[in-house]
């Protein structure tokens, strides 16, 4: 297997330890991936976000499986697919825990504090029989992601993209942090919904 750069190592360790630090990512929860042509830099089945080694990070056909793929993250195809789909440089899939709270009662995310609506503005919810590396969801988050930055997979966490992985951590980043807010305001018996921006109720 081909050595991956030092400072491409240093780039999944930073985006790794701040994604757990955040407390958007459990002991061994999600996943990120880099395309490069047409290979993809994917972590390790059962890696651990916070703590990444150089052998945490593997190296898939964008196209075609091969030797990678038996180590590779259940999500692959996922990032795959997504990468196929859209203009996606970096994906990163995380277990955002208040958002995935809202996901099992709202059909969309929509954010009342003025960050998060101007950041992710609406969050789609997605449901799926298989909501965890399906086919399902393979064939239908690269529509949702030509139009939108991050989506949710209800009960499961988010998908975000970005030029680099660094943003695709804004974007769950900002998404967990709106949905803190939400749950905060509706824990004062207040309806978030009536904070809705103007901005956003007709977008």
């Amino acid at each position: 297997m081909r050595k991956i750069e030092n400072r491409v190592v240093e780039m999944f360790r930073k985006v790794g330890w701040a994604a757990y630090l955040a407390g958007l990512e459990n002991s061994h929860s999600g996943n990120m991936s880099v395309r490069v042509g047409n290979r993809v830099l994917i972590t390790r089945r059962g890696s651990m976000l916070g703590f990444l080694k150089e052998e945490d990070i593997v190296e898939i056909g964008l196209y075609e499986d091969d030797s990678g793929i038996s180590l590779a993250s259940s999500e692959s195809g996922v990032h795959r697919a997504i990468y196929r789909g859209t203009d996606a440089l970096a994906i990163l899939h995380a277990h955002t825990i208040n958002a995935v709270v809202l996901s099992l009662v709202y059909d969309e995310i929509i954010p009342i504090d003025v960050e998060g609506s101007y950041v992710t503005k609406r969050v789609p919810v997605l449901e799926f029989e298989f909501g965890s590396g399906s086919k399902e969801m393979e064939e239908v988050l690269p529509r949702y992601l030509k139009d939108y930055n991050i989506v949710m997979v209800k009960g499961h966490g988010a998908f975000s993209i970005g030029e680099t992985l660094e943003e695709a951590l804004f974007y769950c980043h900002s998404l967990e942090n709106s949905s803190k807010i939400i749950l905060g305001v509706a824990s004062m018996g207040k309806d978030p919904m009536e904070y809705i921006p103007n901005t956003l109720k007709e977008w």
